[in-house]
């Protein structure tokens, strides 16, 4: 595969479908957005995803449908094995991933750059407190999951984004677009 897997992780609340919009607005087809597959129906505050009821995702997950997938917060999330093609078309490939997934991820994919979007703890909250999806019990709970070992590797692009969108935002855009920059300039595969 010559194309580049851009892996987006970081903590609930973090802004990272925010930030991936915000790089879409401003890059469009020069960047690939992986759209989720997620056992959790769509709403207004939630990301943009495809949803499947869990028996689905599991026959899915068991036809091969993923290129990966996961579990998090009571919830199953897979990545739909399409993006391989746009990998091996040269692409820059973009998807929110979840931090626990990361050994996977560099054992498929050892050539993914990873963005980690991170924010204080008190603008998580509020943030996940203004979604509306979760008692503020289940926030705090939320907030304090660890990620055990290090997953992160050598070269991970650390963005804060605890403040201004448009900041944090234009950091992505600059990093994407150099990635597809370089992409562009790559010998693309017959």
């Amino acid at each position: 595969m010559t194309g580049t897997f851009v892996a987006v992780v970081g903590p609930s609340g973090a802004g990272k479908d925010s930030l991936i919009r915000f790089a879409q607005e401003h890059l469009g087809d020069q960047i690939c957005l992986v759209r989720r597959v997620v056992t959790r129906s769509a709403d207004g505050n939630a990301e943009d995803h495809d949803t499947l009821d869990p028996e689905g995702f599991l026959a899915a997950e068991a036809q091969g449908a993923f290129a990966l997938s996961w579990a998090a917060h009571g919830l199953r999330y897979g990545l739909p094995i399409t993006l391989e093609r746009e990998l091996d078309r040269g692409r820059v490939v973009v998807a929110n991933l979840s931090r626990g997934v990361l050994p996977e991820l560099l054992e498929r994919y050892p050539s993914a750059v990873v963005v980690y979007i991170l924010a204080d703890a008190s603008v998580l909250a509020e943030r996940l407190l203004r979604r509306g999806r979760e008692t503020p019990a289940a926030v705090q709970r939320r907030l304090g999951r660890r990620v055990t070992g290090d997953p992160f590797p050598a070269g991970t692009i650390i963005i804060d984004n605890g403040g201004s969108l448009e900041v944090a935002g234009s950091r992505l855009v600059r990093v994407l677009r150099e990635l597809a920059e370089t992409a562009a300039r790559a010998p693309q595969p017959d």
